[in-house]
């Protein structure tokens, strides 16, 4: 069994052979996948007919066991009574040490999917993952110099796309991804101006003004950015 700090390791008590048990021996694989020691720090069961221990998960990443995140955790019991030792159990597994990933790495826009009211963004999970494979994302977006909020949460896809945004507001976003453990700390901020091609202009005209001509039309919507130049076409 897994907590988010501790490894918790149970087994039921077996026949006592006739006599009460007096205690257990509880042994944790190395990393060597071979040896087992006993955790007498944190899971002495010598003098306890409990069935059920706990061994921090730090423990286990250190001397002697020097577990890898990512690692399973297996573990074998002996019980004592007062005319000895049992045979050792068959190694026992159903835990992996785990702690939240790193956070999602190289936050962009998907310039392709840009829209007047559409930013669309693309990143990657990081190297580390914290020993469990990433199961979804949360994306955090706030206008610039404002508090972030959730915007979405719950999809495995690295890639979003927001919809509804105002048209020359600047948003903030955020991403962290998640693995059975925790969510990540949050990735590097990016910062877009939600803005797009300006819609064409209206209203052209042309009127003779003496030996000139003259082109007018009405102003365009400027979809989030300042008009900064026309260009005039004549057929």
């Amino acid at each position: 069994m897994w907590l988010p700090d501790n490894v918790i390791i149970s087994w039921q008590a077996p026949d006592n052979g006739g006599s009460p048990l007096t205690g257990y021996k509880v042994s944790i694989r190395h990393s060597d996948l071979t040896q087992f020691s006993i955790s007498v720090d944190h899971c002495d069961m010598s003098v306890s007919v409990a069935t059920t221990c706990s061994v921090p998960v730090m423990a286990l990443r250190a001397a002697p066991y020097n577990l890898d995140w990512g690692s399973s955790i297996f573990a074998k019991v002996i019980a004592t009574n007062l005319y000895g030792d049992s045979l050792s159990s068959l190694a026992g597994n159903s835990a992996v040490i785990t702690t939240k990933p790193d956070a999602p790495i190289n936050l962009a826009e998907n310039v392709s999917q840009r829209t007047k009211s559409t930013l669309a963004l693309t990143w990657q999970p990081a190297a580390f993952t914290g020993g469990a494979p990433i199961i979804d994302y949360r994306v955090m977006i706030a206008i610039q110099g404002e508090t972030f909020f959730v915007l979405a949460s719950g999809f495995s896809s690295p890639a979003y796309k927001a919809t509804g945004l105002v048209a020359g507001l600047t948003y903030e976003f955020k991403v962290l991804s998640r693995n059975s453990y925790s969510y990540s700390s949050q990735s590097e901020a990016i910062t877009l101006l939600c803005a797009f091609v300006p819609d064409p202009p209206v209203s052209v005209t042309t009127a003779n003004r003496n030996e000139l001509v003259t082109i007018s039309w009405g102003n365009s919507i400027t979809n989030g950015s300042p008009i900064i130049a026309y260009k005039v076409f004549i057929r």
